[in-house]
């Protein structure tokens, strides 16, 4: 009787497992109408994003970079949270923080004027992008004394996916970093 029992209730458990895991949404299953928010761009579909990856990238990457020119530990973190999930989030967060560790920042020193998309390749696995993107970036970095244009091309895999309604970077990992196409110095500009 005892076994009997036993054995019903481990029968009942492993249902229950067995229809929890049935039963659970899978990440990568993702309605194919449903629409996902991105910065500054109309809220899109997995198909729709797809298909205007070369403007969802810039976008999601572009707010990344606003975090990088911060300077309070928290900001940047809520930033990145806004485009970044998981370990993407992480990874990039530590990256900043760990660069701000080794020099230290009082102010904010750099401006993004453009982020234009090289060699860039997307494929879709179920709700996620994966993104193998090169982009080189143009902007103004320095101190309050003087300013670089600086025009860096980076290489990296991207994964982006719908994480609570919008688009963001949920993997990244940079494959290279080429900073060959610096610019050149010129004064900053005065307050008035």
């Amino acid at each position: 009787m005892t076994r009997n029992l036993i054995l019903s209730g481990l029968a009942f458990v492993v249902l229950a497992v067995v229809a929890v895991v049935f039963l659970m949404p899978s990440d990568n299953r993702v309605s194919e109408t449903e629409k996902f928010a991105a910065p500054g761009l109309d809220p899109m579909t997995i198909e729709e994003a797809r298909g205007e990856f070369w403007r969802l990238t810039p976008a999601l990457l572009l707010e990344v970079y606003d975090a990088f020119g911060l300077t309070e530990e928290d900001a940047i973190y809520d930033t990145l949270a806004t485009v970044t999930h998981g370990d993407a989030l992480e990874y990039l967060y530590l990256e900043r923080v760990g660069a701000m560790a080794d020099g230290g920042l009082d102010e904010a020193d750099q401006t993004i004027h453009e982020i234009k998309l090289l060699n860039t390749r997307v494929v879709r696995d179920g709700g996620t992008l994966a993104i193998d993107a090169s982009w080189q970036v143009i902007g103004t970095v320095g101190h309050a004394e003087h300013l670089h244009v600086r025009g860096n091309t980076y290489s990296a895999d991207l994964s982006v996916a719908p994480v609570e309604g919008s688009w963001r970077i949920t993997d990244f990992t940079l494959r290279e970093v080429n900073r060959d196409a610096a610019g050149e110095t010129f004064l900053a500009p005065q307050d008035e």
